[in-house]
């Protein structure tokens, strides 16, 4: 055999070699994400967190928002790395330290830590519970649209104390710390106003229901006992004194009054009607000023 011929023989072998060596490697297979934990980033640490109610040390399940500060010192703004409104997060972080917070509704612990490597388990304790409100008048529930709750914390220079959550609604949940409050309930848009202290224990929730002593009346100006009413009067609810409670323009507003006695002004065409009445608690009714000439 020539050289030439040599040559010829060995070039497909060569030409094989050098497609092999071209072709892309193949890629070994990889697990499913649904059988194995995401991966972390080299030198990433993960950070477990978790949060009990004081006391108890039960685990709080729900209600809970988390936020991860970098620490930079006191004097410096606190940024932001991560936040969670689950139950109990794990976050990814790069090595540092940070400043873990966690809020239960108006309720709040924190804590500084330091991550360099590995995993990380936190658990915080908050000193909290919840109040859960509701209204009634005479054992009949109020319409949860016709209540609003305000929440006061008690100061010793102040009677009714700080505000600290304003128109609440029937059956919200409201997340606090531990104390007494001041809770004021209005019924309506007028005076029908109810007060009491309650108490918010550590990992309970305080149900209460304050009841009214109120009703609804429908105000109407009549020419004669059970007419019609005169539409574009304008009204005015006065007690005996002369404060003026309430004032509406229609022909058959309603007000939603404290148990009392009350003088009714109605103005119409530029005539002024007056007269007296009562509220008895419960019971709801019209109220018709009649119309003198």
């Amino acid at each position: 055999m020539t050289r030439f011929s040599k040559l010829l023989f060995s070039l497909p072998g060569l030409l094989a070699l050098v497609a092999a060596s071209m072709a892309p490697a193949q890629t070994p297979a990889v697990p499913s994400m649904s059988q194995n934990p995401p991966l972390i980033s080299i030198g990433q640490v993960t950070l477990n967190a978790g949060a009990a109610f004081a006391g108890s040390n039960e685990p709080i399940r729900s209600g809970l928002v988390w936020r991860i500060y970098e620490d930079r010192g006191d004097t410096a703004q606190p940024v932001i790395a991560a936040r969670s409104s689950s139950p109990a997060p794990s976050f990814t972080l790069s090595p540092g330290n940070y400043i873990i917070h966690v809020a239960y509704g108006f309720a709040s612990a924190s804590k500084r830590i330091s991550i360099q490597r590995g995993n990380l388990n936190e658990r915080l304790v908050i000193n909290a519970g919840a109040l859960q409100l509701k209204g009634a008048v005479g054992g009949s529930p109020i319409p949860a649209n016709r209540l609003a709750f305000s929440v006061y914390v008690p100061e010793a220079q102040n009677s009714e104390g700080r505000l600290v959550i304003a128109d609440a609604k029937a059956n919200d949940m409201l997340r606090l710390p531990e104390g007494t409050y001041h809770v004021v309930s209005t019924y309506g848009d007028a005076n029908a106003i109810m007060r009491s202290d309650l108490k918010v224990e550590s990992g309970r929730v305080t149900e209460a229901t304050l009841n009214h002593r109120a009703a609804t009346v429908t105000l109407k100006l009549v020419a004669s006992a059970g007419g019609e009413a005169f539409a574009g009067t304008a009204f005015s609810v006065l007690t005996p004194g002369g404060d003026v409670i309430r004032e509406a323009i229609g022909a058959f507003p309603s007000v939603t009054l404290a148990e009392g006695e009350y003088v009714l002004i109605a103005r119409h065409e530029g005539k002024v009607h007056t007269r007296e009445f009562k509220i008895e608690s419960g019971l709801d009714r019209d109220i018709e000023v009649l119309a003198t000439r």
